[in-house]
């Protein structure tokens, strides 16, 4: 039996003020055509759904687009809430919807679900474990819950696993392996300190974890333990990624095959440094490119006339402009020896510093007049 795991899909989001709509449908159609051509039987999305828990209407348009394309290819797929997503909005019309192949669980009512698939080497049981936390968990249990490790082991309590038969898990939650922490990003909410992290070694009873939360697809702990990871880059820490799908090919009990199938998005995101006039030279040769979603660092030392000016015209989605010289190097050098001098110095002695950080020279004598005179005038502050 062949799955597809994936996670994160964040509809609706948008980025710098963009839109992204356009780039999730043009990616799910994309994913669509892999389930077709690898001839999946069925889809895992492991939470995060929505990128809101109020979601857009052209973004429950996608999402209710998607899901039709995937079970009209009489695919089975299973879904999950994330930290994101509403577990109420999400799963509305679930128990209806299980006919049509489409299997949602939103929220913890009790137990941990379970839907189980048969092919020639015999039953297959896929549980679905939506995003919880210590609180969603407490009210169905007796004993004490304080961590999410004790919340998710609570939960998977409630469910007797046959372990001489194939088990797959779906999961939304913060996965560490011991003192092993996986990569994180810019984009993705977790606590300080791995408050809300979870063992893996939780999940020895499973063939296959499929994990949503992160956004770089990785592996913890175990192969067979894996951050399915975003379709899209939804930061500049995600810049250098490389996004894909995975899709596991179950064997007879213990035999799984994993490949990652790679997504080639509408619009890259990436990150462009250098000065003004070769980074446009390469932006009009390069006319594909420069219709990426773009971070553009400037590194000339003169200053520039309305950069975002001349910038917008050859590359239309430059989300963020920033500058690199010696100047913003000296002042940033000059903020951290200013920050714990700053009781010590006069204000004429500020006013300096300030000048010189954002002019890159210091203040003439005739400047310096100006400024006690200035200052002298505004109370007799002490130069």
């Amino acid at each position: 039996m062949r799955f597809l795991h994936l996670s994160d899909l964040h509809i609706g989001k948008r980025l710098n003020e963009f839109n992204l709509i356009e780039d999730q449908t043009y990616i799910l159609e994309q994913i669509t055509q892999i389930c077709l051509a690898q001839k999946v039987d069925a889809v895992l999305i492991a939470g995060d759904v929505y990128d809101k828990s109020q979601p857009s209407i052209e973004a429950v348009e996608l999402l209710d687009n998607f899901l039709t394309k995937l079970t009209s290819l009489s695919l089975a797929v299973f879904m999950i809430s994330g930290n994101h997503d509403s577990p109420e909005r999400l799963s509305f019309g679930s128990r209806m919807l299980q006919k049509n192949g489409l299997y949602v669980v939103g929220g913890f009512d009790g137990r941990l679900q379970k839907v189980t698939l048969d092919d020639e080497h015999g039953p297959i049981h896929i549980h679905l474990l939506p995003f919880l936390k210590p609180a969603h968990v407490r009210p169905h249990f007796q004993e004490t819950i304080d961590s999410y490790d004790e919340a998710i082991q609570a939960v998977l309590s409630t469910r007797e696993i046959d372990t001489t038969e194939r088990n797959v898990l779906i999961a939304h939650q913060f996965v560490v392996s011991g003192d092993h922490q996986p990569e994180t990003s810019d984009s993705e909410t977790t606590m300080v300190g791995g408050l809300d992290s979870v063992d893996a070694s939780l999940f020895g009873a499973f063939d296959y974890v499929a994990l949503g939360h992160l956004h770089r697809p990785q592996r913890i702990g175990l192969d067979t333990i894996r951050y399915g990871g975003s379709p899209l880059k939804y930061s500049f820490s995600e810049a250098r990624q490389d996004k894909s799908v995975t899709i596991l090919d179950f064997g007879p009990k213990g035999d799984l095959k994993i490949e990652h199938h790679p997504l080639k998005p509408l619009r890259d995101l990436r990150e462009l440094k250098g000065p003004l006039a070769e980074l446009l030279r390469l932006g009009k040769e390069d006319e594909k490119g420069s219709q990426d979603y773009l971070r553009i660092t400037l590194t000339d030392e003169d200053e520039i006339y309305d950069a975002l000016g001349q910038l917008r015209p050859v590359f239309p989605n430059l989300m963020v402009l920033d500058f690199e010289n010696s100047r913003t190097a000296a002042g940033a050098q000059a903020q951290v020896a200013a920050a714990g001098d700053l009781v010590s110095k006069s204000p004429l002695e500020l006013f300096a510093t300030f000048y010189e950080l954002q002019n890159g020279s210091a203040l003439n004598e005739e400047q310096i007049k100006v400024m006690e005179d200035v200052l002298e005038e505004a109370g007799g502050v002490e130069l």
